[in-house]
């Protein structure tokens, strides 16, 4: 493994476990907060037991993403330099704000977890509520740094070097809307199919369970919004990148010549030497149609740029093909379940968390959110490659000359190993213990 594949390798390990603890950061509190708000409109005492577990999980998720996210700062700097010598004045700010925005939530957290007999109720959810904005706030600066790496603007480049730096500008970048929105969608839309998950697999060991109804139904109610509101920001994005980062969109449909009434390639392989895609089902100008509205449009091929500059085909393919599956069948699975919520309403029949079959589904479902969001990240990482910074540098410009890349990777790998093994038996003790005596308490409570 040569030092650069090995510092890539780091990266997107890094990134990969990271990114799962950013998601919920950014939804696991508006979760509890639903839970708290249900408790004090209600006084349901299985939304207050819920609230507070999932609010013990919140905390944990933070703490190990705190330390995750640490070591990919340390990693900007050692494993990738000449990167943060030419960008750093221009990502400076939005990295310095994430980390406002990060304290800010930890304070948020430590009032809303210890506060609960100490303040009122509506500070308290105001407390949760914090938590909930800072979260999201943090991870969007985080992405307004990723955006800017795939758009950049900003400054001006003279003789090699990054002048004249216009910090708003590099921020507010032409992705960074489209990249936001879409990011925290996938983390609302993934940690609710997920919670559904987690509680339809508890409902089918305990039926009657009211802390895990609570849970399925505030869960499905996040992703009913959730899920079909990413589903039209996905495509948003494919519009906004048709148009911004066309090799992009080349290289995630396989589509090795600009052409019009271009096709939506599904599956297949692609054959970067003789330019083929086989074994694909494509369907006439709904590639055009998806990305301009018009299925007569011309679509950017990868014919547009020189062969050394193709990001890898099939991985970018593939992992786009995967992403879009599965935000599809999320999108059947939350959609039969609003119509069956609908159904129990107006005629009395089983709601969906009283359905097993219904269970069985949400449960099968449940990781797709995270294949689905690491797949996009694929989609945005490699498919930007072999730039590190779009047409400015490239990664093999930015990686550290320092050898022996591969020991600090299998040694990361290690680590990043060891803390999930933590997470899960954290979770485990701390947050899906059986509840009977959760189910008393609740019952303690209410009398």
């Amino acid at each position: 493994m040569s030092d650069l594949l090995a510092a890539r390798s780091q990266m997107a390990m890094s990134l990969a476990f990271h990114i799962l603890f950013a998601v919920a950061g950014m939804a696991m509190p508006l979760l509890m907060v639903l839970a708290e708000l249900r408790h004090q409109r209600t006084g349901d005492p299985a939304a207050l037991e819920l609230a507070k577990r999932w609010a013990k999980g919140t905390a944990i998720l933070f703490a190990v993403g705190a330390v995750s996210g640490t070591v990919l700062s340390f990693e900007l700097g050692l494993l990738w330099p000449q990167f943060m010598r030419h960008a750093g004045p221009l990502v400076g700010m939005p990295f310095s704000l994430e980390g406002f925005a990060f304290f800010l939530e930890a304070i948020f957290l430590g009032l809303y977890l210890y506060g609960w007999d100490h303040l009122r109720p509506r500070v308290h959810l105001a407390c949760g509520l914090g938590v909930a904005l800072c979260g999201l706030l943090s991870a969007i600066f985080v992405v307004a740094v990723n955006a800017w790496m795939n758009e950049p603007s900003g400054f001006e480049y003279v003789d090699g070097a990054f002048v004249n730096i216009r910090p708003w500008e590099a921020m507010f970048n032409g992705a960074f809307f489209s990249q936001a929105l879409h990011m925290a969608l996938a983390a609302y839309a993934s940690i609710a199919v997920a919670v559904m998950g987690i509680h339809a697999w508890a409902l089918r060991r305990e039926p009657d369970s009211a802390l895990h109804r609570t849970a399925f139904r505030l869960a499905l109610g996040l992703a009913l919004v959730a899920v079909p509101a990413q589903i039209v920001s996905g495509d948003h994005s494919a519009k906004h990148i048709a148009r911004d980062q066309p090799v992009k969109l080349a290289a995630a449909e396989a589509l090795f010549e600009t052409q019009t009434r271009a096709p939506l390639a599904l599956g297949g392989i692609a054959d970067s030497s003789s330019a083929q895609l086989r074994g694909a089902i494509e369907l006439p100008g709904m590639l055009s149609l998806i990305a301009f509205s018009d299925p007569d449009a011309e679509v950017t091929g990868l014919d547009s740029v020189p062969r050394e500059l193709w990001p890898p085909v099939n991985i970018v393919h593939f992992a786009f093909d995967l992403m879009v599956g599965c935000g599809l069948a999320m999108l059947a699975v939350v959609g039969f379940g609003g119509l069956w919520w609908v159904d129990a309403r107006l005629r009395g029949r089983p709601p969906p968390w009283a359905r097993p079959r219904y269970l069985i589904f949400a449960l099968l479902a449940g990781p797709l959110g995270f294949i689905a969001l690491e797949a996009g990240w694929v989609v945005t990482e490699v498919g930007r490659q072999p730039w590190v910074i779009q047409g400015y540098m490239k990664t093999s410009e930015a990686v550290t000359p320092m050898p022996g890349l591969v020991a600090p990777f299998l040694v990361f790998s290690a680590l990043y190993l060891f803390l999930g093994v933590v997470v899960i038996v954290l979770l485990k003790n701390h947050v899906l213990a059986a509840t009977p005596g959760a189910e008393r308490a609740a019952e303690e409570t209410s009398a």
